[in-house]
């Protein structure tokens, strides 16, 4: 029977075509009107203020099982385990996972899959929560949908079947982010040697302080030690406590 535009496959027609569009597919996969993609083996995870060389981070591969985490503030690209392919008379919609996202990581790629693709989805994701997010390879995170068009297009994708991150997508953000975190880590660590600094500051304007006030003592007790001396009418204690002789009479 003909399916009308726009109505979405229910999980017993995903249940039966995806047998031919997912690979490897597992019927146990099937969640409610969506089927769940796993992490596949390559990740790239954008450098942070934590990376020995910013530089030379790039993709990642990863051994089955092999878990790794996305950092507070910092983006991704995750690949799908399974190779997807989608009918010139559907369109596919992907998400994350409800319990992923409700850890801070948020995907911000596309969210639909073009007519005709084959190949392994790249999701793109951001860490907007305030503590990394934990995932391994296999472990199954991604959603996909698929919905009928009124007919089959000629306007599909075409080509061979994409396998891996494109590097070129790499390229395109490669080099640090600053997330929150590592700004207010280097925001703290300033503040940290101006105070620091301040208080080197302080301490040498003291020292300064007592020189000075020993140096004006010593200035101002030779200073009166000079007047007593030397200042016409001030008497001397030499000559203290004694009268000038009377003069004689002839």
């Amino acid at each position: 029977m003909t399916k009308p535009p726009g109505t979405f496959w229910s999980g017993e027609t995903l249940g039966e075509r995806l047998k031919t569009l997912i690979d490897p597919f597992a019927p146990e996969r099937v969640d409610c009107a969506a089927y769940t993609l796993a992490i596949g083996s390559e990740v790239y995870i954008s450098p942070n203020d934590q990376s020995a060389d910013p530089t030379t981070v790039t993709i990642r591969k990863l051994s089955d099982g092999e878990a790794f985490t996305v950092p507070p503030g910092q983006f991704a690209f995750l690949l799908s385990e399974e190779v997807v392919s989608v009918p010139p008379d559907a369109l596919a919609f992907i998400s994350i996972r409800a319990k992923i996202k409700f850890r801070g990581l948020v995907n911000v790629s596309g969210f639909h899959v073009d007519p005709g693709y084959r190949g392994q989805l790249t999701f793109a994701v951001f860490n907007a929560g305030p503590v990394p997010v934990h995932l391994k390879r296999g472990q199954p995170i991604f959603l996909i949908w698929y919905a009928n068009l009124d007919c089959e297009t000629a306007l599909k994708k075409s080509g061979p079947i994409q396998r891996g991150i494109d590097p070129e997508l790499v390229t395109a953000v490669a080099g640090e982010l600053q997330s929150f975190a590592s700004l207010s880590r280097k925001i703290k660590n300033v503040d940290k040697a101006l105070g620091e600094r301040v208080h080197a500051v302080e301490r040498e304007q003291t020292y300064y302080r007592v020189i000075g006030a020993v140096a004006l003592a010593v200035a101002v007790a030779l200073t009166v030690n000079w007047l007593k001396d030397n200042v016409p009418g001030r008497s001397t204690p030499a000559t203290q406590g004694t009268s000038a002789p009377r003069p004689q009479s002839p």
